[in-house]
């Protein structure tokens, strides 16, 4: 069935906005950041999706997902690319989703830091120190503990709050 008018990029967007990270269904897959680019060739709607690592195990579902929401939005021609370069960076994770990540229990990624914990460059220089010290999202205090680097998903570390007791996942930066 052809559809009638091509919705602009900007209504897509807006479709895409409701689309949910599958491992993280509090924000969707531009509150992450992976959604490039929308953008129509001729009759055909290209959507550019960077993973948010090479090897993420979600990425089939996130594209099926994304291929869903627009079909049932009337967009018969989809062509879904994987835009490995740049990177993906938890940089590109909005203030929204962060704060959403912190109400889902989830600490949000910390600017300036690498995946193990490290600080980096200037944040490194600034506070003077290497490690980084990660929030309870659930308590706020700053007593906690890595507990493996490895958390419920693989861009996820696992901590605990020596406060509040709570055991929690810290969203890394990669």
């Amino acid at each position: 069935m052809e559809q009638e008018r091509k919705p602009d990029t900007e209504e897509v967007w807006r479709w895409l906005s409701d689309v949910p990270d599958p491992e993280i269904p509090v924000i969707s897959v531009t509150d992450l950041g992976i959604v490039r680019q929308v953008n129509w060739e001729d009759d055909t709607l290209v959507v550019k999706v960077t993973p948010t690592y090479s090897g993420c195990p979600a990425t089939s579902i996130i594209n099926l997902d994304i291929e869903n929401a627009l079909r049932s939005h009337g967009i018969d021609r989809i062509r879904i690319e994987r835009q490995l370069s740049p990177a993906w960076t938890s940089d590109w994770i909005n203030a929204d989703a962060r704060e959403k990540l912190r109400a889902y229990g989830i600490a949000p990624p910390i600017d300036g830091t690498a995946a193990d914990g490290r600080l980096l460059g200037r944040v490194a220089r600034l506070s003077g120190r290497s490690n980084m010290t990660v929030a309870c999202p659930r308590c706020g205090s700053t007593n906690t503990e890595k507990i493996s680097q490895f958390g419920s998903t693989p861009c996820k570390a696992s901590y605990r709050c020596k406060d509040c007791l709570e055991p929690f996942d810290y969203f890394k930066c990669i």
